[in-house]
């Protein structure tokens, strides 16, 4: 049937529609080096610009703010990832690129700063997005990976002095939404209620019914602890429940108290939690894989995909850093909207193994 029946029929449908979107947008535009040196500095600077606005209005009174680092999170590394990415590439054909880079680097801090105040998960993220893809470069373009204790030091204060510092700015305004222990505390108040209710009711596909917060409403699996936004599926007017406000209340003990991986075991069972992690490898293969490729005709002389490259660069680096975060830390960085950012980026390491062109062989 069309018509998704259920969460998990709809997830599936959108992620095969975005994939086959962005597998068209590929081969259709040619993406020069250029042109994606312009994209990337174009988003870069639009998120840096409304996660500024956006933490702003947590200090305003009588002003709601939208959480965006939530759902464009990932897509903010893979737009500097890939910015950088395009910089480096300039300076591997001879192109002087002193003014991006220092840019990319202001952008960096502004992104860092607006986005930690917003969410201290999102700074995890980030830092890690940008880790991957400092490493995925240095591979890419022939450089040194020097990790010296000098460094992870420097790496270590600056983490402890920056969440020291949201603590000290949370106590001294009266925000708790700023402070670094406030998620500590509800960690410890819910993670391990939620853990005993995953982990006694997980099943090989679902859960055991009636097991959910909801009760005898419950469907035994594809519930809705993760589900793509819920005004698209309301907009869009689809046959299966929604819960409404018990579901927002009620699903953020495992949606923010928990790994993805116990949302995803609990909502669709340990074969649903199976088949995402080895679609995460087939992913994660194939990209490195094609990036050797690009790599490969760079290397004698072919300009012809360095705007793919750097593309590939981006994505598979924020594809992997929302992996890592949402499934072995926080369950929300790939769950509701930040659900559409994960296959966006999916679709866009996946796309470039489909060519309409000329072989990469």
């Amino acid at each position: 049937m069309l018509i998704a029946q259920n969460h998990l029929q709809f997830i599936l449908e959108v992620a095969l529609m975005i994939q086959m979107g962005v597998v068209l947008l590929l081969n259709i535009i040619p993406f020069t080096l250029s042109m994606v040196l312009f994209l990337s500095l174009i988003l870069t600077m639009f998120l840096a610009g409304i996660f500024s606005i956006d933490s702003a209005l947590l200090f305003l009174p009588y002003v709601s703010h939208q959480e965006f680092t939530h759902p464009f999170g990932p897509l903010a590394v893979f737009a500097w990832v890939t910015l950088s990415a395009s910089a480096s590439l300039l300076s591997e054909v001879e192109i002087k690129s002193t003014s991006i880079t220092t840019l990319s680097f202001i952008l960096f801090g502004v992104i860092a700063i607006a986005g930690g105040l917003m969410h201290r998960s999102f700074l995890i993220l980030w830092f890690l997005g940008w880790f991957i893809g400092y490493f995925i470069m240095s591979k890419s373009f022939r450089r040194s990976v020097k990790i010296t204790k000098k460094r992870v030091f420097a790496v270590a204060a600056a983490v402890i002095g920056g969440f020291s510092i949201m603590e000290i700015l949370s106590r001294v305004l009266n925000a708790s939404v700023l402070s670094p222990l406030l998620r500590l505390t509800r960690l410890e108040d819910y993670a391990i209620p939620s853990l005993k209710m995953v982990i006694n009711n997980t099943l090989l596909w679902g859960h055991v019914q009636g097991s959910c917060y909801w009760g005898a409403d419950c469907l035994g699996g594809c519930d809705g602890y993760l589900s793509l936004p819920m005004n698209l599926i309301t907009t869009l007017t689809l046959p299966f429940p929604l819960f409404y406000g018990v579901l927002v209340v009620k699903k953020d003990v495992i949606d923010y108290m928990l790994p993805g991986i116990f949302g995803v075991a609990f909502d669709f069972g340990y074969g649903g939690l199976l088949a995402l992690l080895c679609w995460c490898a087939i992913v994660m293969c194939s990209g490195f894989y094609v990036l050797r490729k690009y790599r490969s005709k760079r290397r004698v002389g072919s300009r012809r995909y360095l705007g793919r490259e750097a593309l590939l660069i981006g994505a598979l680096s924020a594809f992997i850093a929302q992996t890592i975060i949402g499934l072995f830390l926080f369950n929300r960085t790939i769950n509701g909207a930040a659900m559409l950012t994960y296959m966006f980026l999916s679709a866009m390491v996946m796309a470039h193994l489909v060519t309409t062109k000329r072989s990469l062989r």
